[in-house]
């Protein structure tokens, strides 16, 4: 193995910027209050800070009228089998079923009457649903991606974003994971193949001068 760094390595190959293109939305990906309650299986700390960062772009976006979309995680009692293998993979998930306060949104970033809401039975904000026809009825070409987690849904929906023709921008530190070394990693990836990974300081100096 080369004794380069990795950003080294990476420089001139996979560190192409995309930017933002001519219209943008925001979208908030499952800040549900099981990832931020303790003795939930699903208690990730770093979506806790996510959520602290959340409140003020949320408000820039609404005041520059920037569409707004919100997904959550919903599977049918009592079985679950809307959430087909991956359920069967992943059954820290068997909470996010409808009357358990740990599928509800967190206080301080619930969806506004009017705003978007997905609901989802997978990773990927795209898989298995209306996103593409959305975005493309609001014409949209840019998707500001926050939310968790940064090793599941906000890579699969950062993935899907590029695939589907759009611009993904993730904003750093609206953007939460269970431990430190996922969040980083999948960031770097993304930042080199996928999208482009900004500050919270540069997305809200794209919004101001919206």
């Amino acid at each position: 193995m080369s004794d380069q760094s990795t950003e080294d390595n990476y420089a001139g190959v996979w560190d192409t910027g995309l930017g933002f293109g001519r219209k943008s939305a925001l979208i908030v990906i499952d800040l549900l209050q099981g990832y931020t309650t303790e003795g939930s299986d699903l208690y990730a700390p770093g979506v806790i800070e996510c959520v602290a960062q959340m409140p003020d772009i949320l408000e820039l976006a609404r005041s520059k009228s920037v569409p707004i979309i919100h997904t959550r995680v919903l599977y049918t009692k009592p079985h679950l089998q809307d959430g087909g293998v991956w359920i069967k993979k992943a059954p820290v998930l068997k909470d996010l079923v409808l009357g358990n306060p740990y599928a509800e949104f967190c206080e301080g970033v619930e969806p506004l009457e009017g705003e978007v809401v997905i609901v989802k039975q997978y990773a990927s904000a795209f898989f298995g649903t209306s996103l593409v026809s959305t975005l493309n009825g609001m014409g949209v070409d840019t998707l500001i991606i926050t939310g968790c987690t940064t090793s599941g849904c906000i890579r699969a929906t950062a993935v899907d974003t590029v695939q589907h023709g759009f611009r993904p921008i993730c904003v750093r530190e609206c953007i939460g994971d269970r431990a430190e070394g996922p969040h980083e990693a999948n960031l770097f990836d993304i930042n080199a193949k996928y999208g482009d990974v900004i500050s919270k300081e540069q997305a809200m100096g794209y919004l101001n001068s919206l």
